[in-house]
């Protein structure tokens, strides 16, 4: 897990504005309207998880973070408000954020964050092949605002400034359960909450929910071998005909999925050092696979590479 901190206050007064924005631009995070003559004290402590989720925690006086960098991966950023004032602007908004909002978007598109005041942030960018894999059908992000009092968003809000308090002390092994729930929990809030415009056409937005939540049901249930699409409809109280007819919208079949998420979690699991005493069997028996042969076949057709070869380069 890579992992580097930065602080004005190791700087000369002169090079302090200079300094911080390198550190800012190493963020993917441009900044304007910073004094050069002196600049209030700034830090950044920044982790990156084994998916590749940058976790950032910002502490920085009154400056706008707004622009674009060229060359940035497609990720999905999120600014968590710990404490101080500021507003998220767009071309068709300008909403102040409360303690614990979420504000959120795509690299690549045009906003801005104010901080009106000294503020303490919790900045997260995961890449969207991080992030995709969660989301059944293709999607079109725009930026917005989570709040952070009710539902879903009220946990991730949450998650983010647990993690934010305890960031410089967590381990590779802490932060692995971390940027799994951040994911389910982000994928629920985009498609639920409106943030996720689905690009199969105006109207899809009711079904793709529909999609999302019978997605989540079948992560509950992965372990089980048994599992249906039959036993999945009775779950939501809905018909199998229907659950493949959603899946069909999205281009995908229940049995296809269900086995994609399977080797996922089977390839979490592999790379993680917190699993390292489990056998390989005994990993694909714990995600539903019935049988290890099966496993290792479909694995390879995945990957491209054996479970066994996987798991020693990821050691590595």
């Amino acid at each position: 897990m890579k992992a580097w901190s930065f602080s004005t206050d190791s700087h000369p007064r002169a090079e302090r504005a200079e300094a911080w924005r390198e550190a800012m631009s190493r963020l993917g995070l441009p900044i304007e309207g910073l004094s050069d003559a002196e600049p209030a004290s700034a830090s950044v402590v920044c982790l990156t998880s084994p998916l590749g989720i940058e976790f950032a925690l910002v502490e920085a006086g009154a400056q706008a973070i707004s622009g674009r960098l060229s060359g940035q991966p497609a990720a999905v950023w999120l600014a968590v408000l710990l404490s101080g004032e500021a507003t998220l602007v767009t071309d068709d908004l300008a909403e102040a954020l409360e303690p614990g909002d979420i504000a959120y978007g795509p690299t690549g598109q045009a906003a801005a964050l104010r901080l009106e005041t000294r503020c303490r942030l919790m900045f997260v960018r995961a890449p969207r092949v991080a992030l995709d894999h969660r989301l059944i059908t293709p999607v079109s992000l725009r930026v917005g605002r989570l709040q952070a009092g009710t539902g879903v968003a009220h946990i991730l809000s949450g998650l983010l400034r647990a993690t934010a308090e305890g960031l410089e002390d967590l381990t590779v092994d802490q932060l692995r359960p971390v940027e799994l729930a951040l994911t389910e929990f982000l994928a629920i809030c985009l498609v639920e909450g409106g943030a996720a415009t689905d690009v199969l056409g105006a109207g899809a937005g009711a079904p793709t929910a529909h999609l999302q939540r019978l997605c989540q049901t079948i992560e509950t249930l992965l372990p089980d071998p048994d599992l249906s699409l039959r036993r999945v409809a009775d779950e939501e109280g809905v018909s199998p005909r229907y659950v493949q007819k959603l899946f069909a919208s999205a281009d995908e079949t229940f049995s296809h999925y269900l086995r994609t998420r399977r080797l996922d979690r089977c390839r979490t699991d592999l790379a993680s050092p917190q699993h390292a005493r489990l056998s390989i069997s005994e990993i694909c028996f714990r995600w539903g696979f019935n049988g290890s042969a099966h496993f290792s076949r479909a694995f390879r057709d995945q990957y491209g590479v054996s479970p066994r070869e996987f798991r020693q380069s990821a050691a590595a």
